[in-house]
């Protein structure tokens, strides 16, 4: 289902990021969860792509095996670091050729031991004017072509520290045919309304949907620390988090329970939708859902 469709269907909407597992018996393990995230009825699901393209294959076949096996409308994300304009074209074939409605269109990293090589895209409003153009070919079933999200960050971007420069970026992807806007993980509420009252300041007015990964271990922590750059963790958290650091089960509660309450503001504050970063396991997300009181994301569109 197109981005367009699914965002006119859902008044609200709640989304899952997954990852392909890089061993056999992770794709048994995850199939399993599956079902758990399929009860919670999101209105679709994205997969992540490595560092310059590192994971694509497995990126393309978990895509396919979701879609095939669960139902669940699958969105792959797709960079254009390390990419060619002819690589980028044979990608959209195939994932239209496979029936996949949906692009989250990025710029990306380049692996860290690996040289960047040679691309006609600097920045992921290229790639979204690339994947828009993909529906003038003919070669998309859906005559729309893909629906293209997009990547927006609310505390900022480390390699884009002017914040006005930044805004234009954004600006420039949502101009280029974005339909979608799904923002960075976030801890603090605040940043994340004040960002969407800069996003509107700008002239975006294309829907934004708010990151949320909630802190399960004293690992993960510093584990998004590190590749969520830029993310602040605020003084509260961090101090809850501290008086909890010796029991790992009271670390995870504090966190499922701070994600919870980060999610009750920004329902009651009119948020478009949220996306949960999940790390391929359900409990935390089930348990956020519990903890507002709902059994799917049904409930949250009344």
């Amino acid at each position: 289902m197109h981005l367009v469709d699914v965002l006119a269907r859902d008044s609200f909407t709640a989304s899952f990021e997954f990852f392909p597992p890089k061993s056999e018996v992770g794709w048994d393990a995850f199939f399993k969860t599956i079902i758990d995230f399929g009860k919670l009825r999101p209105s679709f699901v994205s997969v992540t792509y490595g560092a310059g393209g590192s994971t694509r294959q497995l990126t393309h076949e978990l895509v396919a095996k979701i879609k095939r096996d669960t139902g669940l409308e699958a969105m792959p994300h797709l960079t254009c670091v390390n990419h060619t304009a002819q690589e980028i074209d044979q990608i959209l074939a195939q994932y239209a050729q496979a029936g996949v409605s949906n692009i989250l269109a990025l710029r990306g990293d380049c692996p860290k031991s690996v040289e960047p090589a040679p691309s006609e895209y600097s920045y992921a409003a290229d790639l979204v004017r690339a994947v828009r153009a993909f529906a003038g070919s003919g070669r998309h079933p859906d005559q729309r072509g893909f629906g293209i999200a997009v990547a927006g960050y609310p505390e900022g971007h480390p390699q884009t520290p002017n914040t006005l420069v930044q805004m234009d970026h954004l600006k420039a992807k949502c101009d280029a045919g974005a339909d979608l806007i799904i923002s960075q993980l976030f801890f603090d509420n605040h940043a994340f309304f004040d960002w969407r009252e800069r996003c509107e300041l700008a002239g975006i007015t294309t829907p934004i949907l708010a990151g949320i990964m909630p802190v399960t271990s004293i690992a993960g922590l510093k584990r998004m620390a590190e590749l969520a750059a830029g993310t602040k963790f605020p003084a509260a958290l961090l101090r809850a988090i501290r008086r909890t650091q010796d029991d790992a089960d009271a670390v995870s509660r504090v966190g499922i329970q701070w994600a919870t309450e980060q999610c009750r503001s920004l329902l009651d504050r009119g948020a478009r939708g949220i996306h949960f970063y999940t790390l391929n396991k359900s409990d935390a997300t089930k348990q956020i859902f519990q903890n507002l009181g709902v059994t799917s994301t049904d409930a949250l569109r009344r």
